[in-house]
């Protein structure tokens, strides 16, 4: 019941008070709290900018569905990011919520970490030639991310 309740005010404020470049919404009925869209906005400072990436969250599992060059994503859309991650090994706590946690994953998507990737052969590229890595992160959002705009109901 608790669960449902916070689920329900944290989509509310989702809607109500979007975090920067980012929307959600629920991907059914009220019936299914725990599974929500969302779609993020490349920043424009990033070779993911003018770019819209879906992703697909199923509580407690996020996954992104457009397909992005990035050291801590890998092909199938998983993130690695901390606060994914249950302690000791991560910093996830009950405190954080659905905002909270989209608005950290689009910092990572500006701000990659090559000390923890999923993708170590572009992490070592993010390293050591940044300007192949990023022209690749831009031609890949040219390629998945714009070619067709998501909308939600």
């Amino acid at each position: 019941m608790q669960r449902s309740l916070r689920m329900k005010k944290e989509i509310a404020d989702l809607v109500k008070n979007p975090p920067i470049g980012i929307s959600c919404w629920l991907s059914g009925d009220e019936s299914t709290l725990n599974e929500l869209d969302a779609v993020m906005f490349g920043a424009e400072d990033s070779p993911y900018a003018k770019g819209t990436f879906r992703l697909k969250i199923h509580i407690p599992d996020l996954q992104f569905l457009t397909q992005i060059y990035h050291p801590n994503i890998d092909t199938n859309g998983r993130i690695c990011l901390d606060i994914l991650k249950m302690p000791p090994k991560g910093t996830w706590k009950p405190s954080l919520n659905v905002a909270a946690v989209l608005t950290s994953i689009r910092l990572l998507m500006g701000e990659p970490n090559p000390d923890d990737p999923l993708m170590s052969d572009i992490a070592e590229e993010f390293q050591m030639r940044p300007e192949f890595y990023f022209k690749t992160a831009q031609d890949w959002t040219q390629k998945y991310a714009m070619e067709s705009k998501p909308t939600h109901p």
